[in-house]
């Protein structure tokens, strides 16, 4: 009888060691919970590409880049004209650059911009276009206007057609604050165009 106690006393102490040690190793592991193999957490370092649509995809690649065509454009018409309203937009446009690398970054997706200097693309239409809108805002002051124009134009159909292939709430946001902006920049384009008029 005294052994039957013994057994289930030894049977009693590891099951309670073991709860023990179950409970502790939980506390301890809380803060990872949800977090993948490698302990990063999905908040903070993104989803995979697997994550987006093959639009939603294409559609930031596509964007980085269009942004990156009106950023060195107006640089060089800047140096070509002197006119401040270049250099103001080039700077917005580097921010617009950048607010799509940081979702480029989130979604795992590879920059199309990565060190590529001013003037060079991977997309090769978006290297055709520079060299044709570096052409003819070298004409003349209202010509580079145009060509002001005419980016701005495009990456606002472009931006909207983002805009309707997404319902993610990071992207929305992201496109319709660069539409605003690009409205504002066509906007001020077109304000001096009509200064030479």
């Amino acid at each position: 009888m005294r052994n039957k106690f013994v057994k289930i006393g030894m049977v009693t102490s590891i099951v309670v060691v073991l709860l023990i040690f179950f409970a502790v190793s939980v506390s301890a592991a809380g803060p990872a919970l949800g977090r993948g193999f490698n302990g990063s957490d999905p908040a903070t370092t993104g989803t995979t590409t697997a994550a987006l649509t093959s639009d939603e995809q294409e559609s930031l690649t596509f964007l980085r880049e269009e942004e990156k065509l009106a950023r060195d454009v107006y640089l060089y018409l800047y140096d070509k004209w002197q006119l401040a309203e270049f250099n103001n937009i080039a700077v917005s446009e580097q921010r617009h650059m950048d607010a799509i690398n940081r979702l480029l970054v989130r979604y795992g997706i590879p920059d199309p911009v990565a060190s590529n200097i001013n003037g060079v693309f991977t997309n090769p239409d978006l290297q055709a276009l520079y060299d044709k809108l570096i052409e003819q805002g070298s004409q003349s002051l209202e010509e580079g206007l145009q060509v002001g124009v005419s980016i701005e134009k495009t990456d606002i159909a472009d931006l909207q057609e983002g805009l309707a292939n997404t319902t993610r709430n990071d992207i929305t946001n992201v496109y319709s604050n660069l539409l605003k902006g690009s409205n504002n920049h066509l906007k001020a384009f077109n304000n001096e165009l009509a200064k030479l008029n």
